[in-house]
């Protein structure tokens, strides 16, 4: 098909990036949710 291998492998490799990005558009991993918590410092709570 064709006559250097490597450019073979080159159009290989770019058809399979392309699946994947493919994949990931169609089948976007879910995000879970997590707590955010923050740490308040010490010296709001302290008498003056």
């Amino acid at each position: 098909m064709f006559r250097r291998p490597i450019l073979l492998l080159a159009v290989i490799l770019l058809a399979l990036v392309a699946a994947g990005l493919l994949a990931l558009g169609a089948f976007p991993p879910t995000a879970t949710p997590t707590a955010v918590e923050r740490v308040l410092p010490n010296d709001r709570f302290q008498t003056r």
